[in-house]
């Protein structure tokens, strides 16, 4: 994959993220069929294999990092040794793909059953969103493959506590409107993590790095055709459903805080006992509160927090909606 094509994803995505028509609809009209061509023309000239591409018979390298410490926190962790802050940026980066291919498992389902609500005649757009399910199969083995080679290395005892198949059943039983809002939040702090902490961060692991790289060049695609969708999805809608959409959009957010306080519990766990030696009550404490907040900035702040995503989510509805969110969220956010 050269230059100019990750440049082509990347100045696709900004323009189009950019210049987004700013009022609902129904259905689609010239300027979605636009950008669905170009996400299209991306997703063919971008399309990576996960043996060609991004293994290419590589390993990780164990010596480094694997995420960022602006995703990990590893360094608000003052105590810990510079062995230990590696240990802790594994421990997450082993959780990290698994939370991706969790949420890739609903949003490939959405997707196909997007695909299949439109008319015959809008072929460009079912085409894009075939593509979009497609690429999502894709990344979900591709997060299987890192979870198998990750698992060789590090010691026994790690758990990824969530059924990805519970989740998905649960978050589709949600409004079309709820999902996709959801899927954006997921899909934008996916880009945003790259370009500013992993990315430019030449220390991490360099084939943990060039994983979300090639995964960042597909989503970028991801991003715009959720946002037509959610705006199509919107469009549909009384006002009376789209403050039970809300409601649901709370919901889902709030359960994934729950999930991710077990699972954060369950790797600050096993990360002190991967640690060759005791740490006292007080040092665990910051262990566990930290691990914490690392996830919930990682998986919740960083989406809810992001200025499309905000500009977006108060386009479509009222500034007393958008409180509600917040004010459920604070504690997450704070």
């Amino acid at each position: 994959m050269n230059s100019d094509l990750q440049e082509t994803a990347m100045m696709n995505a900004a323009v189009d993220l950019v210049l987004t028509p700013n009022f609902p609809r129904a259905e689609y009209d010239n300027s979605d069929r636009a950008r669905y061509e170009r996400c299209i023309k991306t997703s063919k000239r971008v399309r990576w294999d996960i043996d060609a591409d991004v293994f290419r018979g590589r390993s990780f390298d164990f010596s480094r990092k694997f995420l960022p410490d602006g995703l990990s926190k590893a360094n608000e962790v003052p105590f810990l040794t510079p062995d230990e802050q590696r240990m802790w940026s594994q421990v997450q980066g082993r959780t990290y793909p698994a939370m991706f291919g969790m949420a890739e498992r609903f949003i490939g389902a959405k997707t196909l059953e997007l695909a299949s609500t439109h008319r015959l005649e809008d072929w460009v757009c079912i085409e894009g969103l075939v593509r979009f399910t497609d690429e999502e199969l894709k990344h979900q083995e591709l997060f299987r493959r890192m979870e198998s080679s990750i698992a060789t290395r590090l010691p026994s005892g790690y758990a990824f506590l969530a059924d990805p198949n519970h989740v998905a059943r649960n978050v589709l039983k949600k409004s079309t409107w709820a999902v996709l809002a959801f899927t954006c939040h997921v899909e934008l702090f996916t880009q945003v993590h790259y370009r500013e902490s992993i990315g430019p961060d030449e220390q991490l692991s360099d084939l943990y790095r060039d994983i979300f790289r090639y995964h960042w060049l597909e989503e970028c695609q991801h991003a715009i055709m959720d946002e037509i969708e959610w705006r199509r999805a919107d469009a549909t809608l009384t006002l009376e459903q789209r403050d039970h959409a809300v409601d649901e959009l709370i919901a889902l957010l709030l359960s994934l805080d729950a999930l991710l306080r077990q699972q954060s519990s369950a790797d600050a766990g096993y990360f002190m006992r991967t640690c060759d030696r005791n740490f006292t009550v007080g040092e665990q404490r910051i262990i566990r509160d930290t691990m914490l907040r690392a996830y919930r900035w990682q998986y919740i702040g960083s989406g809810l927090k992001h200025p499309h995503f905000r500009e977006l989510l108060a386009s479509m509805i009222t500034p007393a909606q958008l409180m509600r969110i917040d004010m459920a969220l604070h504690a997450v956010m704070t």
